[in-house]
């Protein structure tokens, strides 16, 4: 398993946002990129956000259980879809903020997934 810069992923998000207030429905190509400038090599990148969680468990990444979840530096979200998006939802935390492709005002990205809540599963790096 290599290892993950969480700092260097935050920082990546951070800097790369969308000029949009609401992103540009880029999630994972953003999420992607912050993944390998921390240092996450894996052989598969999927397309579809929704599709995340398989890749992340087997670069090395946790699951984290809901019951009193507490966000932590680096936690990445991956939803699944909506009636608005096929694609689902991943999104990273950089301490204070979901960010995707565009800094989110709180965990869910947009009024789809903030009405409809899909299911949704947190992963951890290890520490």
């Amino acid at each position: 398993m290599a290892g993950f810069e969480k700092q260097v992923f935050v920082d990546y998000l951070k800097a790369h946002v969308s000029k949009s207030p609401f992103g540009e429905g880029m999630c994972a190509r953003h999420v992607r990129l912050a993944l390998a400038a921390g240092g996450v090599r894996p052989t598969h990148w999927p397309i579809a956000a929704k599709d995340w969680g398989a890749t992340l468990s087997v670069a090395g990444f946790r699951t984290v259980p809901p019951h009193g979840y507490h966000p932590k530096l680096a936690d990445i979200a991956v939803m699944q879809t909506t009636s608005e998006s096929k694609y689902g939802h991943i999104e990273g935390y950089n301490g204070s903020h979901w960010i995707s492709d565009f800094v989110q005002r709180d965990f869910w990205p947009g009024p789809s997934f903030r009405h409809e809540k899909p299911l949704y599963q947190i992963y951890r790096w290890p520490t």
